[in-house]
């Protein structure tokens, strides 16, 4: 039997309660912890499986003395008290890690040169030799820490720290490391759940780290097993029989874990993450195993070979100035696709920003403190069950009546006056969903939407405030809009929807804000859409762009007809009941597609010659947008004012950008057809190289509703030909 030898364990912050469960596992005894990791007794083969097995270990130190050092020549006459040829010859590498200071000793170099200079000698008085320096894969790693006047010594058993796998080639923006990523998975759960049976999904999987690691848990592999060196395998007291032993049953076991592996499936939306992410996965081996694809978190679903299992996941932090408003969104439409796809299963959110995980909507059963570095972090984990969800009123509540002020009877006019005007411009155009007031008095800044259909319902969206505007009277003020709105208008409180309009960044605005999957039917012009008020930050009808959609159906006869950056298909229904004799529809979102089937079916259009194409508009008008090797006799080119595709530097600027993007469009219209062009960015300016290169016509006033009257920057519109 073994003697028992003292050794010490490094972990990060967070981590010592998962690392000393892994101890006891393997066979470690008399544990305590330390506030940098945990210290324990065991046999050297303890020890080499705590370097092969343990998953959150940083470095395995076995002490070989602690002496006083309150000055220079005492640090080296300590080092010397140690027999250094039980553990290094003279044709040795070494290396020193110096860890602490002291009056006497301020710098880790000088240290560890006293450290190396104690050592060297010794072996060169014994041996003859002189051990070399090797800082990179030494022979011995020696771990010296100084504290109060007292130097610690031991030999670092692992060699290097141990979260480095082997199998991480690439690795993207700042990747969770290894024995994080396991800490983790330990922590949320995972061993049980894939030993029940359960998958495993990452709707951010980055490089991969998360899935590898959940791969080797499910799997039973050793987390060193690729490692090819470690800090013992040239030490003069290496038993390499028993490390051997080791490995071949930590291979037989891998051999035998990936026989009944659970699946484990990764999502990301960024090519070059999916691309490394393949690349380790290769690299560990486990290519047979683990499932990746490129998706949005905006699809993310349920994939259909697990039942049940974990959804882990670690989403951006949002540190930088100005990230928080762009990640809201994501938070928000994250927790939606939980809540609607992953019933049933346990979830886990590592993030360093717990406020934006508050917007996920559901109530988190266990927190865990940890570091990703030296950022303090949280575990958040869920049970994905409706119990948990939070509910989320539909708007703000409404003022009590007795505490409505004089502003509140002034807005209450301007809707009564605005009611009167534009409903009987309305009912003589025909026109049933329209913009009832627009931020008309400063002190309600408001949108105020009407849709008619087989009832009315109000689509209220908030201006977000100045910084300059108290938030407490912005509040109230919206709180009496909530009041008048309904009873101006004679309509239920759930008939009103409310938002808050933010200046949204890429794709943000189409993100879901809920789940409550309600489609209305309204009309316009003779055709008929479903609009969504309370699901996205906008309806699935854009209603400035109304005679716009006319325009083009009365130019669609007998034309083969290109919507890029479709979105629910508006303009192509209209292009449709115009009679154009071919529809190509194109967005990036699969969501939003389908809405433009619906919308098309809808309206009875459901042949062949109406097709859909899921693609980035952006690359595929880059790669030429060939499409059945046809050209369009009619374009609606209507982008967004600011996208984050790979393409066009990195990020799409309509400003910026729009010269190639309309020089794109025009190589895909015939000579004589028409591009029709808009964009709702209210500072635009038509670059001059285009009007100097084709016909072009500013239809932005004739493009204008009477609703928007009032705002004439609302949108830009021009007609472009060929000469």
């Amino acid at each position: 039997m073994q003697s028992l030898q003292q050794f010490f364990v490094t972990t990060p912050k967070g981590m010592v309660a998962v690392l000393m469960s892994e101890l006891e596992q393997l066979g470690a005894v008399e544990l305590r912890e330390q506030p940098a990791g945990v210290e324990f007794k065991g046999g050297l083969e303890t020890a080499y499986r705590v370097c092969l097995w343990s998953r959150c270990a940083g470095r395995v130190l076995m002490p070989l003395g602690r002496f006083a050092a309150d000055s220079a020549e005492a640090l080296y006459e300590a080092v010397q008290q140690i027999d250094w040829q039980q553990h290094l010859s003279g044709r040795s590498t070494l290396a020193v890690d110096f860890t602490g200071r002291s009056d006497a000793i301020h710098h880790s170099q000088f240290g560890a040169l006293k450290v190396k200079d104690a050592i060297v000698d010794q072996l060169r008085e014994t041996t003859g030799g002189r051990p070399n320096i090797d800082v990179e894969q030494p022979d011995l790693r020696i771990n010296a820490h100084l504290y109060r006047d007292e130097i610690s010594i031991a030999i670092d058993l692992s060699g290097d720290s141990l979260h480095r796998r082997g199998y991480r080639q690439e690795g993207g923006a700042a990747p969770l490391k290894e024995h994080l990523a396991a800490a983790i998975l330990l922590r949320a759960g995972w061993a049980e759940i894939a030993a029940a049976g359960g998958g495993l999904v990452d709707p951010m999987c980055g490089s991969g780290t998360l899935l590898i690691e959940a791969a080797m848990i499910a799997a039973d592999i050793a987390p060193g097993l690729l490692r090819q060196h470690y800090g013992f395998l040239a030490w003069p007291q290496h038993d390499a029989d028993l490390w051997q032993g080791l490995l071949n049953e930590a291979q037989q076991r891998r051999h035998q874990g990936l026989k009944k592996i659970v699946p484990i499936v990764g999502y990301d939306t960024h090519p070059k993450a999916i691309q490394f992410a393949q690349v380790n996965i290769t690299a560990a081996g486990l290519e047979d195993h683990i499932r990746i694809a490129r998706r949005d978190v905006a699809e993310l679903s349920c994939p259909a070979s697990v039942a049940k299992g974990l959804l882990v996941v670690n989403p951006p932090y949002g540190e930088r100035l100005g990230e928080r408003d762009t990640l809201e969104p994501v938070y928000q439409l994250l927790g939606e696709r939980i809540k609607r796809e992953f019933s049933g299963w346990q979830a886990a959110v590592f993030t360093g920003n717990p406020e934006l995980a508050k917007l996920m909507g559901i109530r988190a059963q266990k927190q865990h403190n940890m570091f990703n570095g030296p950022l303090p972090c949280k575990l958040l984990r869920f049970d994905v069950q409706p119990q948990w969800f939070m509910s989320e009123q539909r708007g703000p509540r409404p003022a009590k009546q007795e505490d409505l002020g004089p502003g509140a009877e002034m807005l209450a006019n301007r809707l009564r006056k605005n009611l009167k005007q534009l409903g009987r411009w309305a009912k003589r155009d025909e026109v049933s969903c329209y913009r009832l007031y627009d931020a008309d008095l400063p002190e309600y800044a408001v949108a105020i939407d009407l849709y008619q259909g087989e009832q009315t319902w109000v689509h209220v969206q908030e201006y977000e405030a100045p910084k300059s505007i108290d938030v407490k009277k912005a509040k109230f003020r919206l709180r009496e809009a909530m009041t008048v709105i309904p009873e101006v208008l004679g309509l239920p409180q759930e008939n009103i929807y409310f938002k808050v309009r933010k200046q949204q960044k890429g794709s943000a605005q189409y993100t879901r804000q809920a789940e409550e999957k309600q489609f209305f039917e309204v009309e316009e012009y003779g055709a008929y859409f479903l609009v969504n008020f309370a699901d996205y930050l906008d309806t699935g009808l854009f209603l400035d762009h109304r005679i716009t959609r006319k325009l083009v159906s009365e130019m669609a006869k007998g034309k083969r007809f290109l919507n890029l950056f479709a979105y629910t298909g508006t303009a192509t229904v209209h292009a449709a009941r115009g009679g154009a004799k071919f529809t190509l529809t194109v967005d990036m979102s699969n969501t939003y597609l389908d809405w433009a089937r619906r919308n098309m079916e809808l309206n009875g259009f459901n042949g062949d010659e109406h097709q859909y194409l899921q693609t980035d508009c952006l690359e595929w008008l880059e790669q030429g947008g060939v499409y059945k090797r046809a050209k369009f006799d009619l374009i609606f080119l209507d982008p967004p004012t600011f996208s984050t595709s790979k393409r066009m530097s990195d990020t799409f600027d309509v400003q910026r950008d729009h010269v190639h993007l309309i020089e794109s469009a025009m190589a895909m219209l015939e000579k004589g057809g028409d591009l029709i062009f808009s964009n709702n960015f209210r500072k635009f300016k038509l670059d001059s190289m285009l009007t100097d290169k084709y016909t072009v016509e500013d239809w932005s006033a004739k493009t204008l509703p009477k609703d928007f009257a009032r705002n004439p920057k609302i949108h830009g519109c021009w007609h472009i030909r060929h000469r």
